[in-house]
């Protein structure tokens, strides 16, 4: 188990770089940034909201799966834990939020900018917070209007991140349960994702730096907990003799 340990707190730390650079570096979110740059992160971003959040869930676990060659019994209970996963950090994430109540950027800009109310503007429904968001941009030209209309549906507090913590779940699982099994594209794959979505939600004015370091954390605890569940329930995550075999294969025919 220390290994796995030890591989998912190297991937935390690897993708906290990105939050604690911006943060040390002192920069904060301000509109108007060219929209070109946010299209393409807005719909990595995407790939974690509802309803596409559901589809990436989906093609993981069967990705996983194929990866895993698990038969249906281990199957069924790998399906069991990694949803516990991402939905324990789910909750977590909206008890959090329910306790710190910290406003994202964009709604602290609107407080300062729009001379909007930030506690009368929290303490309205989630509907009525997105309609206030539409009136008060209604006419700026200047914000492209899916930027706009991302903001109406996303009014809920800042602290924490729950596109990271998704993001960074999938990730470090894929570091702890796909590494033995040397599938290190698909790693490398997700690891470059779970940047993505991270620094897209600092673009896009949803959260601050430590938002996402916060979240990495509270993942990181998930996947242990996740991966000492796998080993406990279905065997060691090192691959059995005969897919040792399958995996030099496999690198030898890459390597040609």
């Amino acid at each position: 188990m220390y290994p796995i340990i030890k591989r998912v707190i190297c991937g935390a730390l690897i993708l906290s770089v990105l939050p604690a650079v911006v943060w040390a570096s002192g920069w904060l979110w301000t509109p108007g940034m060219n929209p070109d740059l946010l299209l393409p992160l807005f719909w990595v971003t995407e790939t974690v909201s509802e309803p596409w959040g559901i589809l990436t869930t989906l093609v993981f676990f069967g990705w996983f799966l194929w990866c895993l060659r698990y038969r249906l019994k281990a199957a069924v209970v790998l399906i069991v834990i990694l949803s516990a996963s991402i939905l324990g950090g789910q909750y977590v994430k909206t008890y959090i939020k329910g306790q710190v109540k910290e406003p994202r950027p964009y709604v602290a800009w609107l407080g300062t900018s729009h001379d909007m109310n930030v506690q009368e503007f929290y303490a309205m429904k989630g509907k009525a917070r997105g309609k206030e968001v539409k009136a008060l941009l209604g006419d700026n030209t200047e914000l492209p209007k899916w930027l706009k209309k991302s903001w109406q549906s996303d009014t809920g507090y800042a602290f924490p991140s729950g596109h990271t913590m998704f993001a960074a779940t999938w990730a470090l699982l894929a570091l702890g349960i796909l590494w033995p099994r040397r599938h290190f594209k698909t790693v490398i794959f997700m690891m470059v994702w779970a940047v993505i979505v991270m620094g897209s939600r600092l673009m896009l004015g949803m959260h601050w730096p430590r938002d996402l370091m916060a979240s990495t954390g509270i993942s990181a605890i998930l996947v242990i907990v996740a991966c000492w569940l796998t080993e406990r329930f279905i065997g060691p995550l090192k691959p059995p003799p005969a897919e040792k075999q399958e995996i030099a294969e496999r690198e030898a025919d890459e390597a040609k």
